[in-house]
């Protein structure tokens, strides 16, 4: 049997791939971590708890509805970076505006955070894969001060690590901090990530394709012919390839 490696484990491992490590950005993972810990909990329990489960009333930014469970994950992640001491602020998805933190302590934070803390949260109604997605960045503003929406508003070139939260049939976090890409899977009888795909790689060539159809007529015309490339048997493969895309 191999040996498990976990989240923590890995992360210190590796802590020469971290650009300026000095084991902040350590610590940011581990606070993602945390805070998906606790949704996937959640997210288990959406459909015997109703205070978790349907929408909230609300609409947020993008002008979508928001979910009881939307404005959780929201309140997880901001509790866990206000509370880290090396985030400065953050973007969420489901606020307006940005945050900026205003403890002394999170005011000197070199990091900002970008995140969607549930992308997806109508499938749970469904009992379909949601996720979070998040980014990293170094703040551009100075340290003492409070964070600032040029801190947010980066190209993603300048990102330091980024990766996403898959809470599926099992819950799988994936991040890359520029140098490869690595899955780890929530072990829930130990509570921990752990490495579970390792150096994670797109394949030369696929056999499947994924988008939203109902929306090909407002695509760019390379994209319908890409997607029109996909469903032929012109393409690679010598015959169309199979779709995939889960909603309801």
């Amino acid at each position: 049997m191999s040996k498990i490696i976990t989240l923590n484990e890995f992360i210190w491992l590796n802590q020469q791939d971290f650009p300026f490590a000095t084991g902040e950005l350590s610590s940011i993972l581990n606070d993602i971590a945390l805070a998906s810990k606790i949704i996937s909990r959640d997210v288990r329990k959406a459909g015997l708890a109703d205070n978790i489960l349907g929408a909230q009333g609300n609409t947020n930014v993008q002008g979508e509805a928001q979910q009881k469970l939307d404005v959780l994950a929201d309140n997880t992640f901001i509790k866990a970076f206000s509370a880290s001491g090396v985030i400065c602020g953050i973007a969420s998805e489901e606020n307006d505006n940005h945050l900026a933190f205003d403890s002394e302590h999170a005011k000197e934070g070199k990091y900002v955070v970008l995140f969607d803390p549930l992308d997806g949260s109508s499938n749970i109604d469904v009992n379909v894969s949601i996720g979070t997605i998040f980014s990293i960045y170094r703040r551009l503003s100075p340290q003492g001060t409070l964070a600032q929406l040029s801190d947010m508003l980066q190209p993603g070139v300048e990102q330091v690590a980024a990766g996403y939260v898959l809470y599926g049939s099992s819950t799988m976090l994936v991040y890359t901090t520029g140098n490869g890409v690595n899955g780890f899977t929530l072990d829930p009888s130990i509570g921990e990530y752990c490495l579970s795909h390792p150096n994670m790689r797109m394949p030369e060539n696929g056999r499947i394709y994924a988008m939203n159809e109902g929306n090909i007529q407002v695509c760019d015309q390379g994209l319908r012919d890409y997607i029109a490339y996909c469903q032929s048997q012109e393409n690679q493969t010598g015959m169309p390839y199979s779709g995939r895309y889960i909603a309801h």
